[in-house]
C-alpha cells in the first residue's frame, strides 16, 4: 500500500521552465526579475501597495514586529493555538507574548477573551494599554489565521483602534482566504505569509511582508537586505539581517502563484467531500465555516470526541499512520510550552480541548478521490 501523506506541494506549472530560466541566466541569489515579480504578483492578489519577499515566514514576523514599532520589554497579544513562530519572534526583539485563546466554532483568536483580558487586567491611561501586572505596555495585537479560515477581524480591530494597539496579521496559513469579501492580510497594518512546502503555494521555504504603509515597506526592505545604506559601498546604518529570498525560489513562487486559484479550489473541493462524508458521524466534529468567511482550508482538521468513541484523537493518529495515512495533531498552545513559560495568558481551557481532540487528515492540493475514500473508509471503520 503507498503512502498518502498529509500535505505535499502541487509543482505542475511553470516551476520547472522558470526555474531552469535562473539557471541559464545566472540569476540565482538574492536579486533577480523573479524576485520583483513575485513581490508584484502577491501584493496585487492581497490588494495591497507593498510586499517584501523574505527568507521564511519567521523572518516576515520579526520583521514587521520591528518595522511596526513594538520595542523590547512591551507586550503582544498573539493566538495561543498557532505553530510557534509568531511567539517566537515576539521574543527576538525582547518583547513577551501575552497568549489568547481560541473560539469553539472556527477557532481562531477568541476576541471576547481578548477584550476580557483587557478590561479585567489592564490599564488604559494618555492612550497608553498597560498589563497591570507586569507594568509593561502593550502595543500590538498578532492575530494568527489558523488552518485556511481567517479570525474575526472586526472586533479585534475594533478593539486596537480603541486601545492604540498596531495590528500585525499572521496569514502563513490563510493565503487566499477572505474576511468579508477582504483579502485576509489586507485587513491589519501589515501581515505576514510563509510558502513553506505544505503551505497553498510554496517556494521551498520563504515568506513575504505585506503593508500599505510606505514607510514600513521601505524599513523592511532595508532591514531584510542587512540594513546597508549605500548603493555601492558596504556601509550598514543600523542592524540588519540576511532575510533575503532567492531569484530561483521567488521564479517557484510566480509558478505556484500562477495556479493559486485552482489550489484553493482543490482544497476546498477536498473539504466538501470530508465534511458530506463525516457529517452524520457522531464521534468527529468539523471546523465551521463562519458566514462571514471564504475558508480556504489549508489542513482539514477534524475534532475526534472522545466520551462518544473508545478511539480518541492520538489513538486514531497512530493508527493510521501505521497504515500509511499521514496524519497529525495541532500544535501544544503555547500557553503550554516550556519555552514560553514566563508568559501571560487568557483562560485557555478551548485551545487544550482543541490540543486534545484535533487530528489533521490528507489534503494535498493533488489527493485524488480514490485516496481520499480510502482515508475516509478507514476512519468510518475504527470510529463506527
Amino acid at each position: 500500500m503507498k503512502s498518502i501523506p498529509l500535505c505535499e506541494p502541487s509543482i505542475d506549472g511553470n516551476e520547472w521552465k522558470y526555474i531552469k530560466n535562473c539557471l541559464d541566466d545566472n540569476w540565482v541569489s538574492s536579486v533577480g526579475k523573479y524576485v520583483d515579480r513575485f513581490e508584484q504578483m502577491i501584493a496585487q492578489y492581497i490588494e495591497s501597495k507593498y510586499a517584501i519577499a523574505t527568507v521564511n515566514g519567521t523572518a516576515a514576523i520579526h520583521i514587521s514586529l520591528l518595522v511596526a514599532g513594538v520595542k523590547p520589554e512591551e507586550e503582544v497579544f498573539t493566538s495561543t493555538l498557532s505553530f510557534i513562530a509568531p511567539a517566537n519572534a515576539i521574543r527576538y526583539i525582547g518583547a513577551w507574548p501575552i497568549f489568547v485563546d481560541s473560539e469553539s466554532n472556527q477557532w481562531q483568536m477568541d476576541t471576547d477573551k481578548l477584550n476580557e483580558f483587557i478590561k479585567n487586567h489592564c490599564t488604559w491611561q494618555n492612550g497608553i494599554l498597560s498589563n497591570r501586572s507586569t507594568k509593561r505596555r502593550i502595543s500590538a495585537i498578532l492575530p494568527v489565521h489558523i488552518l485556511g479560515h481567517p479570525v474575526n477581524m472586526k472586533p479585534l480591530l475594533q478593539i486596537a483602534r480603541k486601545y492604540n494597539l498596531k495590528v500585525i496579521e499572521d496569514s502563513t496559513e490563510s493565503l487566499g482566504a477572505k474576511y468579508d469579501g477582504d483579502m485576509s492580510g489586507s485587513l491589519g497594518d501589515i501581515a505576514c505569509f510563509s510558502f513553506n512546502g505544505n503551505k497553498l503555494i510554496t517556494t521551498g521555504g520563504g515568506g513575504m511582508i505585506v503593508t500599505n504603509n510606505p514607510e514600513w515597506a521601505e524599513l523592511a526592505k532595508h532591514l531584510t537586505t542587512q540594513a546597508k545604506s549605500h548603493q555601492t559601498e558596504y556601509i550598514h546604518d543600523q542592524i540588519g539581517y540576511n532575510y533575503r529570498l532567492t531569484n530561483i525560489q521567488a521564479a517557484m513562487g510566480v509558478a505556484q502563484m500562477e495556479n493559486i486559484q485552482q489550489h484553493i479550489q482543490s482544497k476546498q473541493n477536498i473539504a466538501a467531500k470530508y465534511n458530506q462524508s463525516f457529517e452524520n458521524l457522531e464521534p468527529i466534529t468539523t471546523m465551521k465555516q463562519a458566514s462571514w468567511a471564504e475558508h480556504v482550508w489549508w489542513l482539514y482538521t477534524i475534532l475526534i470526541n472522545k466520551t462518544k468513541s473508545d478511539t480518541n484523537a492520538r489513538i486514531l493518529s497512530n493508527i493510521l499512520n501505521q497504515e500509511k495515512i499521514q496524519t497529525r495533531p495541532l500544535w501544544q498552545p503555547l500557553h503550554m510550552s516550556s519555552a514560553h513559560s514566563n508568559s501571560q495568558a487568557t483562560d485557555c481551557s478551548v485551545s487544550e480541548r482543541l490540543y486534545e481532540q484535533a487530528i489533521s487528515l490528507p489534503c494535498s492540493v493533488g489527493l485524488n478521490t480514490k485516496d481520499q475514500d480510502l482515508v475516509i473508509s478507514k476512519i468510518e471503520s475504527h470510529l463506527i
